[in-house]
């Protein structure tokens, strides 16, 4: 087994980063990875003016996957997932969607015991760990690990955890993967602009898939698969992430888009994974009992 150390790490996903690990398809790899604020925040004292604003959400990468090439797949399944004891939690004036009516940052320092947090003496909750960012290099130009886009990037998506397998489509020879952000909790929508942000490691397995294709990434668990889609409004990318499930399943269930229509209007269910960054992300999520009655799995 392979270990990339969190000091490779990248503030973009781009073609024109050199690799920092070159890897087989099917190998797994350990990924380090720095908390989104690069460590910044010692504690809930510092300013905001303390912080470098151009060196948050760093992602430990890019890693090439010999034998990835624009218009394939990887496969990037999901196998363990730690995080560190403490974490931090942040907001203040014009961050999330409180942003306009907060005159002060603040901060939160969280400690992380027995797979619970304690918010304040009255509150504790449990924790769901999952990655933040996550995706390979765009098509075009480079985008911001806080931007999430068709290539991943910071998609804010709670499914993104541990024993999922997450489908992102290859833009560029190699794939150029990478992943960091994590939260040891965070609430779909993540509206304070920050989860519990974490230090921790990632072990994936990453595998390119041949002769597949798909518009924007899916993530598939137990209980189901979920387009995932980033635009400049909730609405578009919602309605975009019904349309590739119903022309995904169209030609896998025999079904008409009507009775696609039907179906996923009583079984399927628009979730809104983040609101805060530069483009918003919704995702599609139908339940694993269709798959299972039709007897199809969606990367065979």
């Amino acid at each position: 087994m392979v270990i990339l150390s969190k000091e490779h790490y990248i503030y973009s996903f781009d073609k024109e980063h050199e690799p920092a690990m070159t890897i087989s398809s099917g190998e797994q790899v350990v990924i380090e990875t720095h908390d989104c604020f690069l460590g910044q925040i010692e504690s809930e004292e510092t300013s905001y003016q303390a912080i470098d604003w151009n060196h948050i959400n760093p992602a430990t990468g890019p890693i090439y996957v010999k034998g990835a090439k624009p218009g394939d797949v990887l496969k990037v399944t999901i196998d363990e997932l730690e995080i560190a004891s403490t974490g931090i939690i942040a907001t203040g004036k014009d961050l999330g969607v409180m942003g306009h009516r907060l005159e002060d940052f603040a901060i939160k320092k969280v400690d992380i015991v027995d797979n619970t947090y304690r918010f304040n003496e009255q509150l504790r909750l449990p924790i769901n760990p999952m990655i933040g960012v996550i995706g390979v290099a765009p098509a075009n130009e480079g985008i911001s690990c806080g931007t999430p886009g068709e290539h991943g990037g910071n998609m804010d998506t709670t499914l993104i955890t541990k024993g999922a397998v997450l489908y992102l489509p290859v833009f560029q020879e190699g794939a150029l993967f990478g992943l960091g952000d994590l939260h040891a909790a965070m609430g779909d929508g993540e509206i304070g602009v920050s989860g519990i942000e974490v230090a921790g490691k990632v072990m994936v397995t990453l595998e390119v898939m041949e002769g597949k294709s798909i518009p924007h990434p899916i993530v598939v668990n137990e209980e189901g698969a979920a387009v995932i889609v980033s635009k400049p409004t909730l609405d578009e990318a919602a309605r975009e992430a019904v349309e590739i499930f119903i022309d995904i399943m169209e030609p896998l269930t025999g079904l008409s888009a009507a009775d696609l229509s039907m179906l996923f209007s009583v079984c399927g269910h628009v979730q809104v994974s983040q609101i805060v960054d530069p483009l918003m992300t919704a995702r599609f999520f139908v339940p694993s009992e269709v798959f299972e009655a039709y007897g199809i799995s969606l990367f065979k």
